[in-house]
Formats: C-alpha cells, sequence, structure tokens
C-alpha cells in the first residue's frame, strides 16, 4: 500500500511539473519584448527607412511579440551612454561602427580603418571570416555586446572642405572632425589631417564657428545635415568604406525566445543588405545634387598615395597583422 501511494505520489508529482511546464511556457508565448533602437541619423536617411522595415518584418513574423522601436537622431542619447546601458542589460539598441566596438575588443576596429575593404562584395566575405566572428564572441561574452547584424553599409568616407584635396599634403593643418575611437583618430592622422573628436550633431555649429576646418563622411549624410551650406568641396578620397554594426545587451539577447533571436537577425540582415544597395546606387546621384547646391566634387585624388599613408593608422594601433589576416580570409591581398 505504501508501494501504490508512493507511486501515486510521484506520479501526481510530475504531472504537476510537466503542468507547470506547459504553464511557463505559455507564459512565455504570451509575453511581449520591446527593444529600443537608437541611431544619430535624420529620419529621411536611407539607413533610418531600413531600420523601420526590419522593425515592421521583426513585428509582423512574431505577431507583434517582439517589438522594435526605433529612434533617430539621437532621441536616446549619445552612443556611448547608449552602449553602456546594453552592457548592464538594457533593453536598448544602437547603430553603431566597429571603431567604436574596438574599445572594447581592439582588433574588430580594422573594418573602419583606411580602404580595409573597398567593396560591398568584400565586406559581405566578412561575415564568414573566423577571426571576425571570433571577435563577436568576445564582444558578447566578455563585454556583453551583441553584434544584430553588420550588413549594413552607410558607403564611402570622403572628406568634405572648403579647399580641394588631391593628396595627403594637402590635409596638413586642417582640422577635421571624426568620431573620438582610436581607429578614427589614427585614420585620419595618417592621411595627414589634424583629427577633432566632435559628436555628429555638433558638426554643423563647430564648421560655421571654424571650431574644425571640414568633416569626412559619407555622402549620404552631406544633404540631410545640410553640410553643402557650410563647405565647398567634396573630395572622392574614398578612405574608409563605412561598414555599420546594429549592437544590443547580449543579456538581453539571452533572454528572447530563440526564435525570436534568429527573426530579429535575419530580418536585419535584409533590411541592411537592401539599404547598402540602395546607399551605393543613390551616391552619384547625390554628388550630382551637391553640385547643384554649389559643391565641386573633386575626382582626381591620389588614391595611391591615400592608401599608403593609411598603413600607419594599423601600424600605431598594433593591429596591422590581425587586418592582414582577415583580408586574407577575404580573398583581399
Amino acid at each position: 500500500m505504501k508501494s501504490f501511494c508512493l507511486r501515486l505520489g510521484l506520479g501526481i508529482a510530475a504531472v504537476a511539473v510537466a503542468m507547470a511546464g506547459v504553464s511557463v511556457s505559455a507564459q512565455a508565448q504570451d509575453k511581449t519584448y520591446t527593444l529600443k533602437f537608437n541611431h544619430v541619423l535624420g529620419p529621411k536617411e536611407p539607413y533610418h527607412i531600413a531600420f523601420l522595415a526590419w522593425a515592421k518584418a521583426v513585428g509582423e513574423k512574431t505577431n507583434g511579440k517582439m517589438k522594435v522601436e526605433v529612434f533617430h537622431s539621437a532621441q536616446l542619447g549619445v552612443e556611448e551612454d547608449i552602449i553602456e546601458q546594453m552592457r548592464q542589460g538594457a533593453n536598448v539598441a544602437q547603430n553603431s561602427d566597429s571603431a567604436r566596438l574596438g574599445n572594447y575588443v581592439p582588433e574588430i576596429a580594422m573594418v573602419n580603418g583606411p580602404y580595409f575593404v573597398e567593396t560591398l562584395e568584400e565586406a559581405g566575405k566578412l561575415r564568414k571570416s573566423p577571426t571576425i566572428n571570433k571577435y563577436l564572441d568576445r564582444l558578447a561574452n566578455e563585454f556583453g555586446i551583441k553584434v544584430i547584424s553588420f550588413n549594413y553599409v552607410q558607403g564611402y568616407r570622403h572628406f568634405f572642405t572648403n579647399k580641394p584635396i588631391k593628396n595627403p599634403d594637402d590635409l596638413k593643418g586642417l582640422r577635421i572632425r571624426t568620431p573620438p575611437a582610436p581607429i578614427w583618430q589614427e585614420s585620419i592622422r595618417a592621411l595627414g589631417a589634424t583629427p577633432v573628436a566632435m559628436a555628429f550633431g555638433d558638426m554643423y555649429p563647430g564648421l560655421q564657428q571654424k571650431a574644425v576646418d571640414g568633416v569626412e563622411l559619407v555622402y549620404n549624410n552631406i544633404p540631410g545635415g545640410r553640410f553643402y551650406e557650410v563647405l565647398k568641396y567634396a573630395n572622392e578620397t574614398h578612405h574608409i568604406m563605412l561598414v555599420n554594426f546594429s549592437i544590443m545587451s547580449s543579456k538581453f539577447f539571452n533572454t528572447l525566445p530563440p526564435d525570436y533571436q534568429k527573426v530579429l537577425l535575419e530580418e536585419a540582415d535584409k533590411a541592411g543588405e537592401q539599404a547598402s544597395k540602395t546607399i551605393f546606387a543613390n551616391e552619384a546621384e547625390i554628388a550630382k545634387d551637391l553640385e547643384k547646391k554649389g559643391m565641386t566634387i573633386v575626382k582626381d585624388v591620389d588614391i595611391a598615395a591615400f592608401k599608403k599613408a593609411g598603413e600607419k593608422a594599423y601600424e600605431v594601433l598594433k593591429i596591422s597583422d590581425a587586418a592582414k589576416a582577415v583580408q586574407k580570409e577575404i580573398g583581399k591581398q
């Protein structure tokens, strides 16, 4: 009798555990998750449109259970603050770049180095690089930063100034605004200019007040920021292909159901690929429009001289060997 009661008790306990498991699972399915995505660009930028498309696709494929809210023009705050919040596990995300991520894993900054990748095809191959993926794992496991996607290529960065730039010597003495990260600073210094760290939103008044003599940006940034009003020359140096990284908290990412994680990553890549193609297709039209607004496009730039000068940035940061290893993996050498 005791044996029967024991078996009955164990059976009831097992059923209770199973029912509890079902209950927990059901609750997980009913739970709604929200990710707040921040970026510094304006609402008319191709990236903002892509982020909205990503958010819509994620919502549709999770029946509204995974929500991505997109905030343009740094509405949630400056990037460095957002990154610190996500490292603590907050449900925030940010459009970033490898330059800033290099503050945590120095080698990954190479992706935003001078002439590191020069085509969309080369940039796409980075996703399959064993070395790059090793750095991404370190970001997530050691620093709490999960890379959602780096399938967003914002175009080539050029120098925009009030004098024509054709070789590195033409940049000597010029103060050029660049983000506050070592690879950006050393790249601009290696290419001949004096780097000045300044927030994206401070560039226009900085140029008006002559705190800086120019900026280095992609074509798509110029119309939205109305920089053609304070700058005369667009110098096509192509010195950096701007590969952007969408990042979020690895702690928050790990709380999401696996199928939501999959949707979040896959749809981000899809939106990024489309945005990148659109940006490159529009660059020529933007350049023509800037000419109509009074800017001069400088095309006869000594790219070979800039490439040679740019090598110093990798050397100063001691990431030359890592850069060469990745370039070999993607077939660029």
